[in-house]
């Protein structure tokens, strides 16, 4: 099982669900893609067993990733202060691997109907949705 993980910013999404997805999945193969090296550090820090930097690694990733999962920012062009670049956006829309998108409403996005919880908690739904997918 590999798990594409990206972020943009700071990482600090990343650097949660890389740290919860080893604890309650450790045989699974994390990657982390940043959309800046201060994210991608972030999340290798945190315990990823790969990582890369920039579009180019967003589009190679997003092909051979079972499960991909981040901010929903990272299927949004332009998102995520102009991170997210079209390219970006349109190689995980494309991915055959299923997405995990954590609903943040922020960026000029708003997401509704989504439940108000915390980064952790919504951490914690994602974690367990790649936990189903997983044991398929």
């Amino acid at each position: 099982m590999k798990i594409l993980v990206i972020d943009a910013q700071g990482g600090g999404v990343g650097r949660q669900l890389v740290i919860s997805i080893k604890q309650n999945l450790p045989a699974a193969e994390v990657i982390a893609v940043g959309t800046n090296s201060i994210a991608t550090s972030a999340m290798l820090k945190a315990g990823a067993d790969g990582a890369a930097t920039g579009e180019n690694a967003v589009v190679a990733g997003c092909r051979t990733a079972d499960i991909i999962v981040g901010p929903v920012g990272i299927v949004i062009a332009d998102s995520m202060l102009g991170e997210i670049t079209s390219k970006m956006a349109l190689a995980i829309a494309r991915s055959n691997a299923a997405r995990i998108l954590i609903p943040f409403s922020h960026c000029g996005s708003i997401i509704v109907g989504v439940q108000n919880l915390n980064t952790g908690q919504f951490i914690q739904e994602a974690v367990n949705n790649i936990k189903k997918i997983a044991s398929r």
